[in-house]
């Protein structure tokens, strides 16, 4: 599932996770470019609305267990970032810029008014309601099916896409297109199809249609400063393998929960601070959110000072230089967080409502409950390339060039 400067990663996992990581081959999928948008807020709205995400995971799974609603009450509005990917619906192709969201899985459109939906030659209504709950947002609307293009090569024919008749908590978007495990459209759908509780996704229809030949998401980022020709991002559906926007190897490791969730460590300092753990990667959150205790052992060793006006912590230059790796252990794998990764970009301070030239760590505490005990998030995936496979039940992860950059 968090922004608008923000304002979110897969075949023998059956049975326990890839040991070894994978070579890449000479065969990419295909890509779909993703804009990104930088927006000015506040560090309470940054921080607070992470939270509030993290809280509608724990919702859902909790409701799961009880049995109750099951629909993804998931915030998916970044404060600071924002990845928009330009879509064409229908027979008259016309164009929505709608949020990449790995927290949710449906897509809809109808967000902004003045790009309202009218139905083509290919456009099917089927009388059902959508309604789906985001936590800081929802809408409500018409299910139909319809011809969905990504790109020139990527064009679903039947498609199921919601068309809101009301929203609320979304701005600078037409709606979302939800990349997360087809499980969260559970309930989201209303009338004669209620007893069919899940609706097939973008990438679940491109592998029916024989699109592409493994249903596969990757995700690049890159590293956000602000500057006019910074590179943008990208999606790529299908045969990740041999794609230039990574380096080395793939390391996969078994998908968690009915999220994109997986097991993982964190050590700072050549000291273990989170035990193996489930938890959620998510490209609809800004910041990488910890255990409480795991998150006290982390600032305790920086030397972090809450800063009231970000909600963040503060280090000064002379703990910046004595900075440690922050070390995610996934697979077997460590994926290291250089000091320059553990930082706001200082270039964005004014964003997040911080002062020039001040450091700022990236970092979150959260209470630790079943199944989520951290987010991986956007900090963490602009430096990692990410892979979400449904066919294989797996999420995966790989260096880029920028893993290592100093542009914070």
């Amino acid at each position: 599932m968090i922004m608008i400067y923000p304002f979110v990663i897969l075949c023998s996992l059956l049975f326990g996770v890839t040991a070894s990581p994978l070579a890449p081959t000479e065969t990419p999928g295909l890509s779909v470019p993703i804009r990104k948008f930088v927006n000015v807020t506040s560090g309470h709205n940054l921080v607070n609305t992470g939270r509030s995400r993290a809280q509608s995971f724990r919702d859902r799974a909790a409701s799961k267990r009880t049995s109750s609603t099951k629909r993804q009450e998931v915030p998916v509005v970044n404060e600071i970032i924002t990845y928009i990917a330009e879509i064409t619906v229908g027979a008259d192709n016309q164009t929505f810029h709608l949020l990449v969201d790995t927290g949710s899985s449906n897509t809809w459109i109808g967000a902004n008014s003045s790009y309202a939906y009218v139905p083509s030659s290919s456009s099917v209504w089927t009388d059902d309601i959508v309604i789906v709950d985001y936590g800081s947002g929802y809408f409500f609307g018409y299910e139909y099916y319809d011809t969905v293009a990504l790109s020139n090569d990527l064009v679903i024919k039947n498609q199921s896409i919601g068309v809101a008749d009301f929203q609320q908590g979304f701005t600078s978007m037409d709606g979302i297109l939800g990349i997360g495990p087809v499980a969260l459209t559970d309930g989201t759908i209303l009338g004669d199809l209620a007893p069919v509780t899940t609706v097939p996704t973008v990438s679940d229809n491109l592998f029916t249609e024989g699109i592409i030949s493994a249903e596969v998401v990757g995700i690049a980022f890159v590293p956000t400063t602000g500057a006019a020709d910074e590179p943008e991002g990208e999606l790529i559906f299908g045969d990740v393998e041999g794609s230039s926007k990574y380096t080395g190897q793939i390391t996969y490791t078994q998908k968690e929960t009915d999220y994109w969730g997986i097991t993982q460590s964190i050590s700072y300092s050549g000291i273990e601070i989170m035990a193996s753990a489930v938890g959620v990667v998510d490209t609809g959150t800004t910041l990488n959110y910890m255990p409480t205790d795991a998150f006290n052992a982390y600032i305790n060793s920086t030397g972090g000072i809450f800063d009231e006006a970000t909600g963040l912590y503060e280090i000064t230059e002379e703990q910046y230089d004595a900075l440690d790796d922050l070390v995610f252990t996934i697979g077997g794998t460590d994926f290291p967080l250089t000091s320059n990764a553990q930082i706001w970009p200082r270039t964005l301070n004014a964003n997040i409502g911080g002062e020039e030239g001040k450091l700022y760590l990236a970092a979150v505490a959260t209470d630790p409950v079943e199944d989520l005990n951290f987010i991986n998030g956007y900090v963490f995936l602009e430096r990692y390339f990410s892979v979400f496979d449904n066919t294989n039940s797996r999420v995966g992860f790989a260096a880029t060039a920028y893993t290592n950059a100093t542009t914070n």
